[in-house]
């Protein structure tokens, strides 16, 4: 049965992909600071 018709189910998709896009960005901004600081630490080592 898809549920994802009725104005609940709506409401609860856009609650969970807002959650997830929460979700990524707590774990995206780090990783993503992470490899830029590796990164410029291995241009310095072999630079």
């Amino acid at each position: 049965m898809n549920t994802a018709h009725t104005p609940g189910a709506q409401a609860a998709v856009k609650a969970s992909t807002g959650r997830l896009a929460v979700a990524w960005a707590l774990v995206g901004v780090p990783l993503a600071y992470g490899v830029y600081e590796t990164l410029t630490r291995v241009a310095a080592l072999f630079g």
